[in-house]
């Protein structure tokens, strides 16, 4: 598990490499993440290769929400003074994201659907 471990800290690694040389504004650790993805996708990582460290991780998961909360409870009084912001952006942007998720959603649906009716056509054609 420490050699999963590892290769996961170098995905890290590469991903704040990658932001330094580059200067993007992505935190390293999600570039790292979609470059081990990338790397799960394209068979150059096997999914052996992290399989029991990401396991522990999600079934761990709730434990590092453990720090989030504790710093929510140290501002209890700013989120009393500030609820109504923070429930209004909180449910605009809730609102915002559904509607452009079901947007993407739809384009994919038409672009995938419209390519295998050219496909089908193409192959009429060809028959």
């Amino acid at each position: 598990m420490i050699l999963q471990f590892g290769l996961i800290l170098a995905f890290l690694a590469l991903g704040e490499l990658v932001v330094w040389l580059t200067g993007i504004p992505v935190p390293s650790s999600i570039l790292g993440m979609l470059l081990l993805t990338f790397s799960l996708h394209k068979g150059i990582v096997k999914p052996r290769h992290v399989e029991k460290l990401s396991n522990f991780l999600v079934h761990n998961l709730g434990f590092f929400f453990v720090p989030a909360g504790v710093g929510l409870m140290n501002c209890l009084g700013l989120i009393s003074e500030q609820w109504l912001p923070i429930v209004v952006s909180a449910t605009g942007s809730t609102v915002v994201i559904i509607a452009v998720t079901g947007w993407v959603h739809k384009l994919v649906r038409k672009s995938v659907s419209g390519r295998h009716r050219a496909k089908e056509i193409l192959k009429e054609d060809i028959d």
